[in-house]
């Protein structure tokens, strides 16, 4: 059993109120494996899981980004030259060698969220840091919010030009639904698309990624649930495509939350613990659940909660922490509310915390 300050928020619980039921177990058990991987030459790891591993062969490794920074074990059967492709991240992120023996040479890409570096590695044990310039600032900084996709994937390209056009945007959040079904062939048609996107896009998954048994939404953008840290903000990422968290996940929140508890800290996942309106069903399954998760972020001190699922725009507060739900990526948009396609830009301190926010409404007709 676990305790917050006092409040019972216990997996077992948890367990109980779901009928033993885990709806998220094997997405939860798979996050475990993301970031590694193994051939004969090589063994990969990456650190937290914050970079999926998309190709693994003789003298070429491909990651896909979740994440601003991570740190990178190669363990090398014998000394030789890789070519390293890193995918989803900022156009001015840089890999650093920490491994005395091992080198780094970047080359020139042309895409400015892709990019190629060889390394040169000695037989053994290698450590590596991607991280961007400004990594370890302070001061007021901005990222967007954009979720829920679906069928609207053959228009997105207009969100994508209008973050471009937004000034200092360090990276795009998502909080699931990228596709209708989950097929491999919609998360590869998703992943094409945001190659004309200048800016990261860091997400988790929402409930249209499980239209596939199992899902294949790991295998293209890794974790549904993970942590990392950017400028002094802490950020969190939950899966909640279940209408629930499964008892794994709630084990690592614990770490999550008291590492974030004396930062600023935004959580997003999918599916909100509770409706904002009440009238859509558009919440967790289990109202004590939602209320004792609510009730555990409110305690860890979280500052800002982000969510999707319901296509329109909601501003509220939930346990006394800010929320937003902007799910405006171009889904079959809620009735009679004329918000229409839209992201949000947030700007955030590490000090301040959320010192602004506004929509940017993007309409078929621009």
């Amino acid at each position: 059993m676990k305790t917050v300050n006092g409040s019972f928020v216990a997996a077992g619980a948890v367990l109980l109120m779901l009928g033993c039921v885990r709806p998220a177990k094997e997405r939860a058990e798979r996050d475990q494996d993301v970031g590694k991987a193994t051939s004969a030459e090589l063994d990969v790891r990456v650190a937290h899981g914050l970079a999926a591993v998309r190709v693994l062969e003789p003298g070429h490794l491909v990651l896909w980004s979740s994440a601003p920074g991570w740190e990178l074990e190669l363990d090398a059967r014998a000394a030789g030259s890789l070519r390293l492709d890193v995918e989803n991240c900022m156009s001015d992120v840089e890999l650093s060698a920490l491994t005395n023996a091992a080198r780094v040479t970047r080359v020139s890409s042309e895409l400015p969220t892709r990019k190629t570096f060889e390394l040169e590695l000695p037989e053994g044990s290698s450590r590596f840091r991607l991280a961007a310039p400004d990594a370890g600032d302070r001061g007021t900084w901005k990222f967007a919010l954009m979720s829920d996709v679906q069928e609207a994937i053959d228009e997105v390209q207009d969100i994508y030009q209008r973050v471009n056009e937004e000034d200092d945007v360090r990276f795009l959040l998502g909080a699931g639904d990228l596709t209708q079904q989950g097929t491999v062939g919609q998360l590869r048609r998703f992943r094409d698309e945001l190659a004309s996107l200048d800016v990261p896009y860091y997400t988790t998954l929402g409930n249209h990624e499980l239209g596939t048994n199992p899902p294949a939404y790991h295998d293209y953008y890794g974790r549904g649930n993970f942590q990392f840290v950017f400028r002094g903000v802490v950020f969190t990422l939950v899966d909640s495509a279940s209408a629930t968290l499964d008892p794994l996940v709630y084990d690592w929140l614990d770490g999550w939350l008291a590492r974030g508890k004396n930062s600023v800290h935004v959580v997003g996942m999918h599916i909100p613990p509770l409706d904002p309106t009440g009238v859509r069903n558009g919440a967790f399954a289990s109202r004590g659940e939602a209320a004792a998760l609510l009730a555990r972020l409110a305690e860890s001190r979280v500052d800002l909660t982000l969510y999707g699922h319901i296509h329109s725009y909601y501003e509220f507060d939930n346990a006394g922490i800010p929320a937003f739900i902007s799910g405006g990526g171009g889904a079959i948009p809620e009735r009679f509310d004329d918000m229409g396609r839209h992201f949000m830009v947030m700007d955030i301190d590490a000090d301040r915390g959320v010192v602004g926010t506004r929509v940017v409404r993007v309409y078929p007709e621009d």
